[in-house]
């Protein structure tokens, strides 16, 4: 097959050059390729094969013959020229309203004006595609490698290096998945009615999921991985785009950016962890803060009742919006904990509220909430638990049973910076 297009390219460049443009356009590219191909084809893994074989097209075209002034719908035509060549040869196109229309399109031209004439029918389909990355039938490690790969663009050696697994299981997952996904014959289709609310819900805990990963990373040598907070974070603003009447999408959003705002302080020079309360709040990103609380009223535009994530985001405006720590209102941070507990209750949320609760009140009362669920199956293995009911003891000077929890806590995670952190503090009880 000729290659698409013929006259309108930039200048020519060199292979070494021209290959890292092609994988950088392909890279930011590919989301809506694959999107875009998922609907005329009907099935994400041979979407994904076209993608890719329109990559390849371009990695043997554009050394020799420029790189195109729209190298997305270059990679877009191509590939969909790929998709009717493939079905006419399996006489299944006349069957394929999506695949005529396609094919009528690229009449004519060579690079059809597809940035004008298909971007809200994209901008649907990538709505589309992350609603069944996420699908709650598959298993939450297959939707997060999922969506890093077909959403991220990210190869599975990126995601395996970000979550410290092999590559092999990365794949592994995404093979999985893909293929449960068309076992199930899962519609690719934006859910409707009571059913949205749900999948909702999926689409955003898989967002949350990999920017909590790389904000405070469950294992590893590193406290933070900016890499997969950055990408949760550009995949929130990519999902408020499309859905800019979901009121908690705008506060996951909010949430994101309002902690990726704390990151560069959330360190110290040897990478050890430093606590809210210890961090130089000059430090703190204003654009990022700036846009959370953007994200934040508009979120509370859209409903009157905030939900999880929209509250979550309330919680963190708190903090940004006190000049120092002694200014923060501890008071009201408790108040929207509890009505954080009460709409999805947890015993990690009762965790965040005693240490709320205790710095409004003092620490006694923290330590009432902590010990009242302390018999929760879930906290036997979170390690904040016996850290935050360590730093209470230790604050009500009860340093030998304040060592006891730091030391259990360090036992729990598998974080090495947090270990460290853990284990001075069970030294300095030690030492009180």
């Amino acid at each position: 097959m000729a290659a698409a297009g013929g006259t309108r390219y930039a200048a020519r460049v060199s292979v070494s050059e021209t290959h890292g443009a092609v994988n950088a356009v392909f890279r930011s590219e590919s989301p809506r390729l694959i999107a875009r191909l998922t609907r005329l084809v009907g099935d994400i893994g041979r979407a994904e094969e076209l993608a890719q074989d329109a990559l390849v097209a371009a990695l043997e075209h554009w050394p020799s013959g420029g790189i195109p002034a729209n190298p997305g719908a270059w990679l877009m035509a191509t590939a969909q020229r790929r998709a009717i060549d493939e079905l006419r040869r399996g006489k299944r196109i006349e069957k394929n309203r999506e695949l005529l229309a396609a094919e009528h399109s690229l009449e004519g031209s060579d690079v059809p004006d597809l940035e004008a004439s298909l971007d809200t029918e994209i901008d649907d389909d990538l709505l589309r595609l992350v609603f069944i990355s996420c699908h709650p039938t598959l298993p939450t490690e297959s939707r997060v490698a999922l969506t890093l790969r077909l959403l991220g663009g990210l190869t599975t050696g990126e995601i395996a290096r970000a979550f410290l697994t092999s590559e092999p299981t990365v794949a592994q997952r995404i093979v999985r998945a893909k293929r449960a996904l068309a076992d199930a014959r899962v519609p690719f289709e934006v859910p409707r009615g009571e059913e949205l609310a749900a999948r909702l819900a999926s689409v955003l805990d898989v967002v949350y999921l990999i920017f909590n990963e790389g904000y405070s990373a469950t294992s590893g040598d590193d406290l933070m991985r900016p890499a997969l907070s950055d990408e949760a974070l550009r995949l929130g603003r990519v999902l408020a785009e499309l859905a800019p009447l979901e009121a908690e999408v705008h506060g996951l959003v909010a949430l994101m950016e309002i902690q990726a705002s704390r990151a560069a302080s959330r360190t110290g020079p040897s990478g050890e962890p430093i606590p809210l309360l210890e961090q130089r709040r000059e430090s703190w990103d204003r654009s990022l803060i700036e846009r959370g609380l953007a994200a934040l009223d508009r979120a509370d535009a859209l409903t009157a009742v905030r939900g999880p994530y929209t509250l979550e985001a309330a919680i963190a405006a708190c903090h940004v919006r006190a000049r120092n720590a002694d200014e923060t209102d501890w008071a009201h941070i408790a108040e929207l904990y509890a009505e954080l507990a009460r709409r999805q209750p947890s015993p990690v949320v009762e965790v965040n509220r005693a240490v709320a609760v205790s710095m409004a009140h003092g620490p006694e009362a923290g330590l009432a909430v902590v010990d009242a669920i302390a018999a929760e199956p879930l906290l036997k293995s979170y390690h904040l638990f016996p850290a935050v009911r360590g730093d209470l003891l230790y604050k009500l000077g009860r340093f030998a049973e304040a060592r006891v929890e730091f030391e259990r806590a360090a036992r729990l995670t598998k974080n090495l910076r947090e270990q460290d952190a853990l284990l001075d503090r069970a030294a300095t009880c030690a030492e009180a």
